[in-house]
């Protein structure tokens, strides 16, 4: 079984004749025809109903279609890789961000990345870690920047660097010391990332801390972004939690205060793609980028 049998066959269905197979990929008419032939004849099964204007998949062209048109599939992308090894003069890169992808200079991405590669497109998806997590595996981005931990089924993770996560309070009393998770679950406490609640990384790591201290964590408010929670804890409303880039950006409100927690918490953040399957070109460059614009960061904190 070749490739150029496979190609013929797939043509061939899609076409409705051997003709137009031929002149899809530019040889004789014949040769369609006796390439299809010599794959029945290796597979002991005809493909086609011949005899009618149209040709009809019999069922055993009906169970190899859908292989014939994975392998054919497979072959061309690997060719279109390969040729497009030597330069970025187009393609689409599409890479996940961090929520909170500002604060870590990521916004500068695309800039960057347009500047050098004008002619390349970009979708940058930002969302939820787990989300961003889950976009990658089933493929619907290539890769992605994630906080972990994440379930990571079918992923390749890179760590690329820590930020410790500090909570955070307009009250002296409630930041005098470093805060433990019993103390946390008494405080007040107003959360984003509502829409993923105790699916979000970091909030993934206090849900296990509390369920190992025995304690439950009952936020008073939940909302969507950091911004609107340090508002609130401004006003004196709740406590919250933020990472040091976050508390570092010229946005953190005036007056509120930070603490460690006794056991300190760190957002991990990682490069994700799936295991197996290379990246493009465009998005191994973006995904380059995406990480030594990290590791800067990491460098100065």
């Amino acid at each position: 079984m070749t490739l150029n049998q496979l190609r013929a066959f797939v043509e061939a269905e899609r076409l409705g004749s051997f003709t137009a197979a031929a002149q899809a990929m530019d040889i004789a008419q014949a040769s369609a025809s006796e390439l299809v032939r010599r794959l029945e004849a290796e597979l002991d099964a005809e493909l086609f109903l011949r005899g009618s204007r149209t040709l009809t998949l019999t069922s055993a062209g009906q169970e190899l279609l859908p292989y014939a048109r994975e392998a054919v599939g497979a072959a061309d992308g690997g060719a279109r890789a390969v040729r497009s090894l030597g330069s970025l003069g187009g393609g689409t890169a599409t890479f996940g961000v961090l929520r909170n992808a500002d604060y870590y200079l990521l916004s500068n991405l695309v800039q960057m990345f347009h500047a050098r590669y004008p002619a390349v497109r970009v979708r940058l998806v930002g969302q939820n870690s787990s989300e961003t997590a889950h976009a990658v595996a089933s493929g619907r981005i290539e890769a992605g920047l994630v906080i972990l931990p994440i379930d990571d089924e079918g992923l390749a993770v890179t760590p690329l660097m820590r930020d410790e996560v500090r909570y955070v309070s307009a009250s002296a009393e409630r930041t005098a010391a470093p805060v433990t998770i019993e103390a946390f679950s008494r405080a007040p406490l107003v959360l984003y990332d509502a829409h993923y609640g105790w699916s979000d990384p970091t909030r993934r790591q206090i849900a296990e801390r509390a369920q190992l201290a025995g304690v439950a964590v009952d936020p008073l408010i939940e909302l969507e972004h950091v911004e609107a929670a340090l508002k609130l804890a401004a006003a004196g409303i709740g406590d919250t939690i933020a990472s040091r880039a976050v508390i570092a950006g010229p946005a953190f409100p005036a007056g509120l205060r930070t603490v460690s927690f006794a056991e300190p918490l760190y957002d991990t953040i990682a490069l994700v793609r799936r295991r197996g399957h290379p990246l493009s070109r465009a998005t191994r460059e973006l995904a380059r980028l995406a990480e030594d614009t990290i590791r800067e960061i990491a460098a100065g904190l």
